[in-house]
């Protein structure tokens, strides 16, 4: 009785194990073929930017990084009448605000959100800074980006395309990291622009709702008719997917991907383990504000797959070859998916350097995948910059 338990528990476990290796590889395949669809963002040589554009920086202690950004905005091949850069301070505690003064260029402009927040405190204070940001902003496209972020020439231009050509009412962008020096941060880049990839496809299938705050833009007048970020201010995150799908839900099919790397944003990469996970899970403490089925579907098969992976590994001294072979399934068949998927985005960026690393970052994403859903289900509260939030 007991022999045919075990039989029939494996059975169902390898019919799921199936199940789920299928869906993964599916959904991937299905990524892929919508992403070589997807048009080129290529701006023809006549193209004249007509369009007044505001970038809003929100900067928190960002005294390292401040200035390289600074400079790669100030440098963008744009007309210079028609830009402005709105930096607004997050009560740093460096000299983040004092190197922003010394840019004498009058295109640059500093507030400091200590002068705009409530007496109650916030939750959000990244929320809080673009909403004072896009609030004193002059230009009709707003643009966004982080303070440690290096801007291509092209990426005004590009935004401003896409806004008089395409009419988007949402640009998503693409980000990648620059400069590694451990695996840790390879791991990263891989992850990223394997992320750029899907979120390309899903904006090129009419479902978007991945979206990354460090290279955005939307018309100011569309960010005020949605009500900004009302009814997502609880939370410290998702200042662009949470907005994306605000947005979406009236311009599903005006939302654009900037699909070009000459408006690729550079930015680097935590360096510590510490730094990594208190990042991941501030963006994992977001998803139980997601609605789009479609986007929880996909991170529903994703997390259960990893954990699969996980525990048929486990069990391999105790069941032997039957979970030898179920293990061996579900690693292999994630494995040749994510490789598809992350080899024509490395390409594509131009990084196929990061391939050699593959291996080590499939194992390191099993893990992550695996213990950050666990850990955002039952921890709400984690620390950003210093700053206990939730």
């Amino acid at each position: 009785m007991s022999a045919n338990l075990t039989t029939g528990v494996l059975c169902w476990a390898y019919l799921a194990g199936l199940f789920l290796a299928l869906a993964y590889a599916l959904e991937i395949a299905r990524s892929l073929r919508r992403w070589k669809q997807l048009p080129e963002c290529n701006i023809p040589p006549g193209f004249e930017a007509t369009t007044n554009i505001t970038v809003v920086v929100p900067a928190r202690n960002e005294a390292a990084n401040i200035v390289a950004c600074l400079q790669s905005l100030l440098h963008q091949d744009y007309p210079e009448a028609l830009m402005e850069v709105v930096v607004v301070d997050d009560f740093s505690s460096d000299n983040t605000v004092g190197l922003v003064r010394q840019f004498s260029d009058p295109r640059v402009r500093l507030l400091e959100l200590r002068n705009f927040v409530p007496p109650n405190g916030l939750n959000s204070y990244k929320k809080k800074a673009l909403e004072t940001g896009i609030a004193a902003a002059s230009g009709v496209l707003i643009a966004t980006t982080d303070a440690d972020c290096v801007l291509p020439p092209l990426w005004l231009k590009t935004l401003a395309f896409l806004h008089q050509e395409k009419q988007a009412a949402f640009v998503a962008g693409p980000v990648s990291f620059f400069e590694e020096k451990n695996l840790l941060e390879r791991f990263q880049s891989l992850d990223y622009l394997g992320m750029m990839v899907l979120t390309g496809a899903a904006i090129q299938r009419g479902q978007p709702h991945l979206a990354n705050g460090a290279n955005l833009a939307y018309p100011k007048n569309i960010f005020e008719a949605v009500g900004g970020f009302s009814g997502t201010d609880h939370l410290a995150s998702g200042d662009d997917m949470l907005l994306l799908q605000k947005i979406a839900k009236q311009h599903a099919q005006n939302v654009r991907f900037a699909k070009t790397s000459k408006a690729l944003v550079l930015t680097h990469a935590k360096a510590t383990w510490p730094e990594f996970l208190s990042q991941r899970l501030r963006w994992a403490s977001k998803s139980a504000a997601f609605r789009n089925p479609g986007l929880l579907w996909t991170l529903g098969v994703v997390f259960v797959l990893c954990w699969a992976i996980l525990l048929s590994g486990l069990i391999v001294p105790f069941a032997g070859f039957v979970a030898l072979g179920l293990f061996g399934l579900l690693f292999l068949t994630k494995a040749a998916a994510d490789y598809a998927l992350l080899s024509t985005a490395c390409r594509y960026f131009g990084r196929p350097d990061l391939l050699r690393f593959f291996w080590p970052a499939q194992v390191l994403h099993i893990a992550y995948i695996a213990f950050i859903g666990l850990a955002s289900i039952f921890r709400k509260r984690y620390v950003w910059k210093g700053r206990p939030v939730s």
